[in-house]
């Protein structure tokens, strides 16, 4: 059953696995990135962090994200997750899990980092 909050959800993620793919010609196997979610609706939910150290004047500035799901989807670890924002500029982002989601009863929120490549 899709989350209620989903109905206000107006960004699009598809989250993408490698997995070990063998041709069914040549018989060689090779690493190809499949998707196993398509085109959930979601929400990208930005949060900008000053931290300041030991009483040093110029504060580092971080930025912390989180993606908002449906609880019923599970999101693979090392995965990607490409987001797609819409509206007068069409937006699109790409983030990797980078720790255990928080799992509520109407939604869950996955902590994200910026996508580098697979491990």
């Amino acid at each position: 059953m899709p989350s209620p909050l989903a109905r206000l959800w107006k960004d699009r993620c598809t989250i993408f696995v490698r997995k070990k793919v063998t041709d069914p010609f040549t018989k060689l196997t090779d690493f190809m990135e499949i998707p196993v979610i398509q085109e959930e609706p979601c929400k990208l939910s930005f949060q900008t962090l000053a931290v300041n150290q030991d009483g040093d004047a110029a504060a580092a500035v971080t930025q912390s994200v989180k993606l908002f799901l449906s609880p019923d989807l599970e999101i693979p670890a090392g995965c990607k997750i490409v987001v797609r924002r819409f509206g007068v500029i069409e937006r699109q982002f790409v983030y990797a899990r980078s720790g255990e989601a928080g799992i509520f009863s109407h939604h869950q929120e996955v902590p994200l980092t910026v996508w580098k490549e697979y491990a």
